[in-house]
């Protein structure tokens, strides 16, 4: 085993065994756990196969990728399956064209993945209310290519689609104005708190279009922290798992300090979550 493979392996032991009593019992409320591959961007560029052992001894059993630096899609099956993880879905860029995004679909396809989800778009693209129309045809568009290959298309959000575009919330332009046998959501629900906005509130009237979230936690004012340290209510959004159609639930932190102390805090109570 290389040696950054075995620094990782000892430092998730430790965390384990920091675990409470009772935990592994508690795991099974809320089974299986993801996680966004983002969290620890810069231990996959540096270990791949590694990091992703790492991440499945804490818990987790399912991962979304966000890159597969430089793997191959073969590479990527192979790392998967050493490490006993399954990988629903990816986040990709917004194509510039049909052939880029024959290229991305190709490739899920060869990994597995269930979901294609852009993850952004680029500032250019949305300024006004008219661009977010055009992004909802787009968007019926890509669903319709990844829905030929037996994939599905999502979108994930931020905190601006939640600005006033017209007279319009952009996010519900999106919501309203794709085909929802084409295009689903996965939803970020701290960039739908910082929005100011209550998830499951979309939930309700959007039932069934969230088959993927992000589960992140925010303080009071406003700084992204490890789940269960905020002020989010992940007992309310739980409750309403039904409604909003929710089947993948993918942990992430954006810029945590410690990738893998955070990740395995934001398991732990994400596990035991009834």
């Amino acid at each position: 085993m290389q040696r950054r493979s075995v620094v990782a392996a000892a430092a998730v032991g430790a965390l384990r065994m920091a675990l409470p009593d009772g935990a592994t019992a508690g795991m099974r409320r809320l089974q299986p756990v993801g996680l966004q591959l983002y969290t620890v961007r810069d231990l996959m560029k540096a270990d791949f196969e590694g990091t992703l052992a790492a991440v499945a001894k804490v818990g987790y059993k399912e991962v979304e990728f966000a890159g597969y630096f430089g793997r191959t899609p073969d590479q990527v099956k192979d790392a998967l399956k050493a490490a006993g993880l399954s990988a629903p879905s990816a986040h990709v860029p917004l194509p510039a064209g049909d052939s880029e995004w024959s290229g991305t679909i190709e490739t899920a396809a060869e990994i597995g993945l269930r979901y294609l989800v852009v993850p952004s778009v680029p500032k250019e693209e949305r300024t006004t209310l008219a661009d977010w129309q055009k992004l909802a045809k787009r968007f019926n568009q890509l669903g319709e290519a990844t829905r030929k290959h037996g994939i599905r298309f999502a979108y994930h959000n931020h905190e601006y689609e939640f600005v006033m575009t017209g007279d319009r919330l952009p996010y519900v332009v999106l919501l309203e104005e794709t085909d929802k046998s084409l295009v689903e959501f996965e939803m970020d629900l701290f960039w739908i708190r910082k929005g100011g906005q209550d998830p499951v509130a979309y939930f309700k009237r959007f039932k069934g279009r969230f088959p993927l979230v992000h589960v992140k936690d925010m303080t009071l004012d406003g700084k992204m922290v490890d789940v269960g340290a905020g002020v989010i209510d992940w007992k309310a959004i739980y409750a309403a798992r039904k409604e909003a159609g929710i089947k993948y639930w993918f942990v992430e932190h954006d810029q945590p300090a410690d990738p893998m102390a955070s990740l395995a805090a934001s398991y732990r109570y994400m596990s035991a979550l009834q």
